[in-house]
Formats: structure tokens, C-alpha cells, sequence
């Protein structure tokens, strides 16, 4: 019996590339399994005797050499660093990793794909419900547009209430319970913390002193850059910062579609953390996110699939639109998502810093590649499969949209991406009922969808009680007869009143009490998100898995924030 391992020190360093690999040796679905373990079986040495490639990171020799204590001498182990084993690692699985990342949900799970905006069954009812109320149009056209009318506006007045539910809905302080994990602790979980990066080369540095600002054991970090493989500028900034180094820097086939959860695939594929969690170019964690969201698992039972951490903004000050934006958002994490966890709703999650245990992220399917608000769309999927979401008292920190244009593009993507899910999860509603109830069913309808809704029908409202008030024209009268035109007039203006209520209170949790009174210029605010709306609308029909790429980096804020970046990587 003799121990096969090979011996590395400083003065006979490891090979710097593997020899080719034996294929059958090697099966894709134990992709986890090697990144886990540092491992993976790599050639024959002979008919008895196998090679492994090993991560010199994760792996020592007395680790790999023995079994039960016994030097074993059927396996030899060429121990790599770990970018190398890494690459080796990618090179190898590269065409299993890229059309797994496209294809497996939609392939394996065809239901909750957005693949096709609508399925065959929707496509019947859609056009079985166009047909009918075209032939209801000709034959009754009067008594249609006041049913369609009064329909529209009591959805309008609905998801109004229901977010008086939901402020007024008590929400317990989050609180750890059990034994509390400190930084020294061995049971830290290792977290994956992926980067997707598209045209994002100047928002690197400032990411990456974010990055490791994070109070976690270095070794238990795993980060991964994703990059568009013809991303040349992200990829040439990485490397002159030696994140590559640092990081795994994971390049992703250009081929479609080109979106973000696609990218986060590719992560997943590669993911070494039992926990996983994204971060966008812009993002800024407080930096004892991970260890809260550490704790937040350890106490918790196993049906806890995700903890999303509240978001908010750094460049809250700079314009009217980012005071708006930032009320937005204060409300939304602040006040209506935990109001979800507390009524055990479907919680549409935010596109980052949401934290998720990977092995359930691998076993519902992952993220739709085809969906642009593909978390938004993995809170309601989590939930329809019996999992849990918590929000999390940790907040990251991102630049808030300062120019209109930009604005509308990224509203118009969180709004065509809604659609996508709500079209997605209406295709097995069943499934939503038997899992959160009539509830849970209701608050997608009211509240995911709503958001949508609510900004397309708001200008109609607007529309009828201007031409209303102008015109006074009896083809009004006529389709809004008396107690409808009130009834409407009622929804618009108590339905905006109490939006700016809404907006005022929003960040009164925050203390910022300086930005309440923009609050009340919210209506001019949501004429934008109309706009968006129906942008949304146009590209649902005509681009729907078109990811509408957001700006960073141009506020002035965020440009500071790059400059003092660079000059404290410049004195290291």
C-alpha cells in the first residue's frame, strides 16, 4: 500500500495545465458534486488505477490520499490552483453548461417556462374571449363598453384596497432565533455570490470593493464574474484589476437569449456555496448582509428557500426622479413585501440580493432564461412549490435611475417581465390555490399583476374625467352613464390620494422624513410608469424576451464613488 499523491511546495509547483481527460469518466449531472468537492476524476491511468484533478484550494493531500485513514492506491491526484482547475472544470462541461443554461427549464418543465408568452390553452381562451367580445361589440356595443368599463375600474379600486391591506397589515421585527452564527463559526455556510455583467466595465471597481467589504470568511466566499464572452471591454477591466484572480471569472456564450438570468445559469451550473445570491453592477450590501443571511437559514426550518434582502439607493438626493424612486422603493421593501411574508403570500422578489439555498435552486429548474423579471418570477414559482421567502433586515444600496429615458427603459422591462409571470403562473392556477390558498391567488392577481394593470388603466381614468370635465360631450354620458362616471371618479381620486399617502408615509421607516414631502407629487411619477406600461404592452406582443439594458454609472453620485474607487486601488 503506498500513498499515490503527488507532493507540491513553492519549489515544484503543480502542473499549470491538465492532461486531457478520459469523457466516460465524467458525467455532467455530477457537475455539483466536483465543484463541491474540489474533484473530479480526470484519466485512466491503467485498467485498476484512476487520476483525479484536484482544487488545491479546497483540497490538501491528507484529504484526498486516505480512506478511512488508510493510504489508498487506486486513485492518483494531480493537484491544480484553482483557476486552473476551474478552467479545466468550464473547458470540459463548456456545451453541457450552455444549453443546459437556455433549455433545461423550459425542456424539463414546460409549464413554467416563458418561453412562449402564452400556451396553447391561453392562446384558445385569448382567442375565444377577442372573438366573443368583438361579437358582443357589434351586437350590444353600448351595453359591452359599460360592462368593460365597470370591470376595469373595479380591478382599479381592488388592488387599491388590497394595498390598504397590506400597509395596515402588522409586521413582526425580524428577530434570529436559536444560536446565532459568528464569523469564526465552522458551520458557515460556503455563499456563491455571482456577478452578471454586461457592458458594466466601469462599474467593476466600485462592485468589487463592495464585494470585499463583505464580513465572511475569504474561504467561504465564491465569487464568480459573469461576462458576456463578446463583452471585451468587462472582461479587459477584470483582468487589469486582477479580479480573475481573485474571482472566477466565468465567460457566457453569446447566443440568445441574451439576458441576465441566462447568465445567472451559467453561475449555478459552477456554484460551490450551499447558499447562493446575486448582486447587480451597481450594488452595494451592508457589509454584514452575508452573515445575516447565514443566520437567517441556520434558524430556519427547510422549507425557508429564500431570503430577500430589502433594496434601496445611495443617490437618493440627486434629482426629482431619484426622490421618487426612492420613495418607490422604501415603500416596496419596507412596507408591502414584509405585509406578504406576514399574510404568507407569493412574494415577487427583487433582481438582487436574494438569497437562495442552491440545491432547491437547482431542483425547481433554476432561473427562466426567457424571463426578464426572472426573480419576481422565482418568488411566485418558490412559492406555488410549497418554499418559503423571508425579507431580510439588510439592505443594498444601488443608484437609483436619474434620467428619465433610462427610467422608462427599466420600467418597462420589470413591467413586460411581470406579464411574463403572471401569464406563466395563470397556466396551473390550481397549483397557487393548493399551496397558499384563495389568498395567495388573490394577492397575484391584486398585487404582481396589478402592478401592470393599475398603470395601464390609470390613464383611461384620467382620459374619461378630463374629456369629462372639457367636453362634456354625451357620447361620455352615453358610455358612462351617471353612477358609473361617478364610480370612476371616485376610483381615480381616492385611488390617488391614497397613492400619495402611500408615497408620503414610505420612508418614515427610514427616517428620511426630508423626502415625504415629494410624495406628493407622485401622480407625475406614475404618468411615467403608464408610459412604461404600455411600452411593455408593445413589447410583450413584439420582443418579449428583449432585455432592455439598463444604464449605470451616471449619476453623479455613482461617478464619485467610481473615482474614489479607483484611487484607493491605485495606492494598494
Amino acid at each position: 500500500m503506498f500513498d499515490s499523491t503527488p507532493k507540491f511546495d513553492a519549489d515544484n509547483a503543480p502542473d499549470a495545465k491538465g492532461p486531457p481527460p478520459d469523457i466516460e469518466l465524467q458525467k455532467f449531472a455530477d457537475l455539483r458534486r466536483y465543484v463541491k468537492s474540489g474533484k473530479i476524476p480526470w484519466r485512466k491511468i491503467s485498467s485498476w488505477k484512476r487520476e483525479n484533478l484536484c482544487n488545491q484550494d479546497i483540497l490538501t493531500r491528507e484529504e484526498v490520499g486516505y480512506r478511512n485513514g488508510i493510504p489508498f492506491p487506486l486513485r492518483a491526484h494531480r493537484f491544480m490552483p484553482r483557476k486552473i482547475f476551474q478552467e479545466n472544470l468550464r473547458e470540459r462541461f463548456a456545451d453541457e453548461i450552455s444549453s443546459a443554461s437556455v433549455h433545461d427549464l423550459r425542456e424539463q418543465h414546460p409549464d413554467r417556462s416563458a418561453a412562449g408568452v402564452l400556451n396553447f390553452a391561453q392562446k384558445i381562451l385569448l382567442a375565444v374571449s377577442t372573438f366573443l367580445a368583438v361579437i358582443a361589440l357589434i351586437k350590444y356595443p353600448m351595453t359591452t363598453i359599460i360592462t368593460a368599463n365597470t370591470a376595469i375600474t373595479t380591478y382599479f379600486l381592488l388592488a387599491i384596497f388590497y394595498r390598504i391591506v397590506l400597509v395596515f397589515t402588522p409586521t413582526a421585527p425580524f428577530k434570529t432565533k436559536g444560536r446565532r452564527l459568528e464569523l469564526d463559526d465552522d458551520f458557515l455556510p460556503t455563499i456563491t455570490i455571482l456577478l452578471p455583467l454586461y457592458h458594466d466595465a466601469d462599474a467593476i471597481v466600485t462592485l468589487s470593493q463592495a464585494i470585499d467589504r463583505l464580513q465572511y470568511p475569504t474561504d467561504k466566499k465564491d465569487v464568480k464574474l459573469l461576462v458576456e464572452e463578446d463583452d471585451d471591454a468587462t472582461i479587459n477591466e477584470a483582468r487589469r484589476l486582477g479580479l480573475d484572480e481573485r474571482y472566477e471569472l466565468i465567460t457566457v456564450a453569446a447566443v440568445g437569449p441574451r439576458t441576465k438570468p441566462k447568465a445567472c445559469n451559467y453561475g449555478l451550473h459552477l456554484a460551490r456555496g450551499d447558499l447562493i445570491v446575486i448582486f447587480d453592477a451597481e450594488d452595494q450590501p451592508e457589509p454584514d448582509q452575508l452573515l445575516k443571511a447565514a443566520n437567517a437559514f441556520h434558524n430556519s426550518d427547510r422549507q425557508l428557500a429564500c431570503v430577500q434582502a430589502r433594496l434601496n439607493y445611495y443617490n437618493a438626493n440627486e434629482n426629482w426622479l431619484t426622490r421618487l424612486f426612492t420613495l418607490e422603493y422604501s415603500l416596496w421593501f419596507d412596507w408591502l413585501l414584509p405585509a406578504l411574508q406576514a399574510q404568507g403570500a407569493p412574494i415577487p422578489l427583487g433582481g438582487t440580493s436574494n438569497y437562495f439555498k442552491t440545491d432547491t435552486l437547482i431542483k425547481i429548474g433554476g432561473w427562466d432564461p426567457f424571463n426578464v423579471t426572472e426573480d419576481a418570477d422565482l418568488g411566485l414559482r418558490l412559492s406555488k412549490l410549497g418554499y418559503r421567502v423571508e425579507i431580510l433586515d439588510s439592505t443594498t444600496f444601488e443608484e437609483a435611475n436619474c434620467r428619465t429615458g433610462n427610467w422608462i427603459r427599466q420600467r418597462s422591462r420589470w413591467m413586460k417581465g411581470y406579464l411574463q409571470t403572471w401569464f406563466v403562473h395563470m397556466r396551473r392556477p390550481g397549483d397557487i390555490v393548493a399551496t397558499t390558498g384563495w389568498s395567495g391567488l388573490l394577492s397575484i392577481q391584486l398585487f404582481t399583476a396589478g402592478n401592470v394593470f393599475s398603470a395601464l388603466i390609470s390613464p383611461i381614468l384620467w382620459a374619461v374625467f378630463i374629456g369629462w370635465m372639457v367636453t362634456g360631450s354625451p357620447l361620455i354620458s352615453e358610455a358612462f352613464p351617471g353612477p358609473l362616471l361617478w364610480f370612476n371618479i371616485f376610483a381615480l381620486v381616492f385611488g390617488n390620494l391614497f397613492f400619495i399617502f402611500l408615497t408620503v408615509i414610505a420612508p418614515l421607516k427610514r427616517g428620511w422624513r426630508h423626502l415625504c414631502v415629494f410624495g406628493l407629487t407622485a401622480p407625475v411619477y406614475w404618468l411615467l410608469a403608464s408610459v412604461a406600461a404600455y411600452k411593455a404592452l408593445w413589447q410583450i406582443i413584439f420582443r418579449p424576451h428583449y432585455w432592455e439594458k439598463t444604464d449605470h454609472l451616471i449619476s453623479a453620485v455613482a461617478i464619485q464613488k467610481r473615482k474614489d474607487a479607483l484611487q484607493d486601488t491605485a495606492k494598494k
